[in-house]
């Protein structure tokens, strides 16, 4: 029998992702052809190229969600150029008119957000990554909608309020600890870190880990959203680190999979 509470949990999870496209979708609406084309932080991409890497994995989450076998072909697709295939995907998205890119970026979300509904809960679906249940792959997407709404935010110079959505983001950044070691080739601390985060709100603190942790990362939860999204640099950002491994930890931090990014110089972002 279905547990109420996990499809309740999995719901507020998509109703988050819903909101943080359409926040995003806010940014882009009524920008004129020359906008599109606007350069944004990573290098060679325009905010053409992040709304259509959106629309590309939205649609690699689609096809995993209802059609394995075309999302294998997607993944063996990738796997033939693992040093380009993302960036082809936004090339290709990128040199749509904008009004047919951001039509096909909407409807490709309506279609994610409806297959995540009917979902099983309970089921592990294929990724580049581990299998994920849905839930958690709504939690990646929205961690990826929102940092490349970052990207966008940061080209147009718009400051973007922090919301509760990025507990999401903040969740996987700390469950990624292992994987930011692993994809640099180096061996994961043994023990686990305590990560405490000043909420958005001002209303508490996002507690990560045992409270007696001798290896503690604290401070903003933006900060250390934009953090282990490479958003922002690290001598940029408000967060302390106690212990060695925690301080080593928050020069490598990434929540995303795939290799290890450049990042941002000091004194890029915000």
């Amino acid at each position: 029998m279905p547990d109420p509470s996990a499809a309740a949990s999995a719901a507020a999870v998509f109703a988050d992702l819903r909101e943080e496209s359409r926040e995003l979708d806010e940014l882009v609406r009524e920008l004129a052809a020359p906008g599109w084309a606007k350069a944004t932080p990573a290098p060679g991409w325009s905010i053409a190229h992040q709304i259509a890497h959106l629309h590309w994995t939205d649609r690699a989450a689609l096809l995993s969600l209802t059609d394995a076998a075309r999302f294998g072909r997607m993944v063996e697709e990738a796997l033939a150029a693992p040093d380009s295939f993302v960036d082809e995907g936004a090339e290709e998205g990128a040199g749509l008119p904008p009004a047919e890119l951001l039509a096909r970026w909407r409807a490709t979300r309506t279609a994610l957000d409806e297959a995540l509904a009917v979902a099983s809960p309970d089921t592990r679906f294929p990724w580049y990554g581990p299998p994920m249940k849905a839930a958690s792959m709504a939690s990646a997407r929205l961690m990826e909608t929102w940092a490349h709404g970052q990207d966008v935010a940061d080209a147009l110079g718009v400051r973007r309020p922090p919301t509760a959505r990025l507990r999401h983001v903040a969740r996987i950044g700390v469950r990624a600890r292992d994987y930011a070691y692993a994809v640099r080739g180096l061996p994961a601390p043994s023990g686990e870190f305590r990560v405490e985060l000043a909420a958005p709100d001002g209303t508490g603190l996002w507690t990560y880990g045992p409270v007696d942790a001798a290896e503690r990362v604290t401070g903003p939860a933006l900060d250390f959203c934009l953090l282990v999204t490479q958003r922002a640099h690290r001598a940029d950002l408000a967060l302390l680190a106690t212990g060695p491994e925690a301080d080593r930890w928050l020069d490598i931090a990434q929540a995303f999979a795939g290799p290890a990014g450049p990042g941002r110089a000091p004194g890029s972002s915000r």
